[in-house]
């Protein structure tokens, strides 16, 4: 499986114990569902984008981001030691459904972006990851890109139907760009 196909849980983080547990660092909001898992995929190395396949035995919360994992196959510490600081991912389809306003950033690509009071903005071309702030970079039918803040008081609506997504941005911002 390819990386583009599954999304980023977190990281195993060290080994646990002599069998070969691994502890998973989580970095998603969906915790209970992470203890359910039956396999994760593993990015052995970071130049390559495949991913390997691993069957969990057993899983634990340690506190409430950290998982510890026994996989299938990894019984020892010797077998255990390549897979730590490797990024851990599952499928998209196994994602939970979120419903409203709560959405994954690989959802949204391409829904037009409307505003209340500007109409139609343009098509969301991606979501840039800044420490402090996630930012909806939309491109225009003039091929110009438009940055808006990903704010819970600026998104009205999203409509997975119809790939939209209605915002109200601060007055003045979308003629920044345009101008």
């Amino acid at each position: 499986m390819n990386l583009d196909e599954c999304y980023y849980l977190g990281y195993t983080s060290k080994i646990h114990g002599k069998q070969g547990e691994l502890t998973i660092k989580l970095d998603v909001d969906f915790l209970e569902e992470c203890k359910r898992l039956e396999s994760v995929l593993i990015q052995i190395n970071k130049t390559d984008t495949s991913l390997i396949p691993f069957f969990i035995s057993k899983s634990q919360f340690q506190n409430n981001s950290t998982l510890r994992v026994k996989l299938d196959d990894v019984n020892e510490i010797i077998d255990a030691k390549p897979l730590v600081g490797k990024g851990v991912y599952i499928p998209n389809s196994l994602l939970p459904t979120l419903s409203g306003n709560q959405f994954y950033h690989h959802e949204v690509t391409n829904f037009k972006i409307i505003d209340t009071n500007y109409g139609e903005v343009g098509q969301l071309n991606q979501i840039l990851n800044y420490p402090k702030q996630a930012i909806f970079e939309v491109i225009n039918t003039d091929k110009k890109e438009i940055l808006i803040p990903v704010v819970d008081d600026i998104i009205n609506y999203i409509d997975r139907a119809n790939k939209t997504i209605t915002v109200t941005v601060p007055d003045g911002l979308i003629d920044l760009y345009l101008e």
